[in-house]
């Protein structure tokens, strides 16, 4: 999953759109992940994304949404590689 972040994110890159967006990945004290992709200029854009959630307690739990133009992904400490599929897979519908 990784590599193919990657490579959507270089896919974007374009002189301009890395420097005022890009791809944020770092840890939460509850604990757990939160991403969020930039989406503006890309053409992601102004494609509909349905909100993904579950809490079935603290360590497991998933919330994937888009807004605003940016996906933005939360889950528990073991949800990393989803979060990131759940992206992929909407992004390459």
């Amino acid at each position: 999953m990784l590599n193919w972040l990657m490579k959507w994110y270089k896919g974007n890159c374009n002189g301009d759109w890395e420097h005022l967006y890009g791809v944020k990945i770092y840890t939460v004290d509850n604990p757990g992940w939160s991403v969020s992709i930039d989406l503006l200029d890309t053409p992601l854009e102004d494609k509909p994304f349905s909100k993904i959630q579950y809490d079935h307690g603290d360590e497991d739990w998933l919330v994937c949404i888009k807004k605003d133009s940016i996906f933005k992904g939360g889950g528990d400490p073991n949800k990393l590689e989803e979060i990131i599929r759940i992206f992929k897979y909407w992004a390459e519908r």
